[in-house]
């Protein structure tokens, strides 16, 4: 079941309670995935705190309110499927925010899927991926796509199907909770 009309913000106040609400009018979920995020990158000295709480709250606030929400409504055999990033593990200078936000829904799913259980939850960490997102973070994101194919294990960036192919395994095999799959290309080594 998807919600009609747009999608939750994770920073508006009640908005992620009215579309539990909306969800749960029409029968419930199978599976919730959230790619929300809010992007604080600079170095340390330049960062401001309303960046930092709207990036924390993409990636560890709005996944909890997101869990005590819509976890009730998650059919048998369900699961919530959170987005995290390179730069948990893999952070550059300018980083420090990306790389505690990304960091942090990690670990969160872990305690999540300890809690929620028998409803699973896990974790998406891609790499480098051949979408807009890349457009307005880089200055040429051709250069940095030529970077990512030279020196990654796999020898190529990572294309949108790559994330799918990843997203349905996690969404439908019945055995993964409380794991992070890394959808890198070998980045996080690289």
């Amino acid at each position: 079941m998807t919600p009609s009309g747009p999608s939750p913000s994770i920073s508006q106040r009640g908005s992620i309670r009215a579309a539990a609400d909306q969800a749960a009018t029409a029968g419930g979920l199978d599976h919730l995935v959230s790619v929300a995020t809010a992007r604080a990158f600079g170095p340390v000295a330049s960062l401001e705190r309303r960046a930092l709480l709207a990036a924390f709250d993409a990636k560890a606030v709005g996944p909890i309110l997101l869990a005590k929400h819509f976890a009730p409504l998650i059919a048998e055999g369900g699961s919530l499927l959170f987005f995290s990033g390179l730069g948990a593990w893999r952070p550059a200078p300018g980083g420090v925010a990306m790389a505690a936000t990304n960091g942090s829904v990690t670990t969160l799913v872990s305690a999540l899927a300890v809690e929620l259980a028998p409803t699973r939850v896990n974790v998406i960490s891609p790499g480098v991926i051949t979408t807009g997102a890349w457009d307005a973070a880089v200055p040429d994101k051709q250069r940095l796509f030529q970077h990512v194919a030279a020196t990654t294990p796999a020898r190529r960036v990572g294309q949108p199907s790559d994330i799918s192919t990843a997203t349905r395994a996690l969404l439908t095999d019945p055995f993964i909770t409380g794991e992070t799959l890394h959808v890198d290309g070998g980045g996080r080594w690289a």
